[in-house]
């Protein structure tokens, strides 16, 4: 019997609008669960960027979002940009500036630094530069152009659109201006700039366990959102799940991440990693946190549904699944869990800290 989806690969194929853009902008495209270091990922000449780039999509991604790495030239530029999806942008190294305007008469300019995070407003036209003229700038983002552009499957109205966006962006000045940034309860920031997160300061969060911290970050308006969150050396979170494309980038710290759908609970899959690192845990797969290094962990998340505006369901990540929840409680976690972090542990010397929290 000819099924719906037979006469559909067979007439037009498989790949999506997105797959075939991807294709398109022939440079490399990084593939997979995860990425051992953005610092090092190859990229190669990207014509519309006017600089270097290479795509990384991963499994957990789901065609609800992307991420590429960027690279400026010494003492150059990109060409400018506006396109209808959003973007969040992480400076892995250097130090420059970014234009932005509705209009050529009426344009500003922020710097960043080496751990800044800013996302350009929706469809506004903005342009990188390296401020140093000595090394490349890198960058990573992370955007909703699978969702967009197969949405609309046609790139001139994505990337050639006039249309201005006030809500989010009218041309005020100190756009970018991170003292005004504003705090809101359940540990939320709302700022279009972040300087540096790898030192911002985070605030207590009990219910993920283990002596945690975490801040929450509304950027530009959108409904694509972060968080940084941090741990203790030889502490590790409780498992949770949530949706998918949650990008989660290391900042600093050295561990490993178990991941699995809650039918395989035996079968975990293992991620190492350390600074640079990023791995993207699957639609509705537990995923937990162990660190074994000398240092506090502390990644940042890049990921869908803003709490101001949100998209769908919002995941009770902090409550137990025996309530209707989305977290595991470490009484009831796998016990070769605990097993695990404590012969990681040994292997590099670390002191487990957990006796208390295991306690509890």
């Amino acid at each position: 019997m000819t099924t719906p989806s037979d006469i559909r690969n067979s007439a037009f194929g498989t790949k999506t609008f997105y797959d075939r853009w991807v294709e398109a902008q022939e440079i490399p495209v990084n593939r997979g669960y995860a990425v051992d270091d953005l610092n090092t990922v190859k990229v190669e000449t990207w014509a519309r960027k006017g600089g270097k780039g290479a795509f990384v999509i991963l499994e957990g991604a789901e065609g609800m979002a992307d991420a590429y790495v960027c690279e400026i030239a010494p003492g150059g530029n990109l060409k400018p940009q506006r396109h209808l999806f959003e973007e969040m942008i992480y400076v892995l190294s250097g130090n420059g500036a970014t234009t932005l305007w509705w209009d050529e008469k009426h344009k500003q300019t922020f710097e960043w630094q080496t751990g800044s995070l800013f996302a350009p407003p929706l469809n506004v036209w903005h342009q990188h530069f390296n401020g140093q003229g000595n090394k490349p700038v890198r960058y990573l983002a992370c955007t909703s152009a699978p969702l967009m552009l197969n949405l609309i499957h046609n790139e001139e109205f994505v990337f050639k659109n006039n249309f201005a966006f006030t809500d989010r962006y009218s041309g005020e000045t100190g756009y970018f201006d991170a003292s005004k940034g504003k705090m809101h309860p359940g540990r939320l920031w709302e700022s279009n700039f972040v300087p540096d997160v790898k030192s911002m300061k985070l605030l207590e969060w009990k219910e993920r366990g283990a002596g945690g911290t975490n801040v929450g970050l509304e950027l530009s308006n959108n409904t694509m959102a972060a968080h940084i969150s941090e741990f203790p050396v030889g502490t590790y979170k409780k498992a949770h799940r949530h949706g998918p494309a949650a990008h989660v980038v290391l900042l600093n710290g050295e561990g490993f991440s178990l991941l699995w759908p809650e039918t395989s609970a035996r079968e975990k899959m293992k991620v190492p990693w350390h600074s640079g690192s990023m791995f993207v845990p699957p639609n509705r797969w537990f995923h937990q946190h162990f660190n074994v290094g000398a240092t506090p962990a502390r990644y940042l998340a890049l990921r869908w549904n803003s709490r101001k505006h949100p998209m769908g369901k919002a995941y009770k990540t902090a409550e137990d699944v025996k309530s209707g929840g989305d977290q595991i409680e470490y009484a009831d976690q796998d016990p070769d869990i605990e097993k695990t972090f404590q012969a990681e542990c040994a292997k590099r010397g670390v002191v487990s800290k957990m006796a208390p929290f295991l306690k509890k």
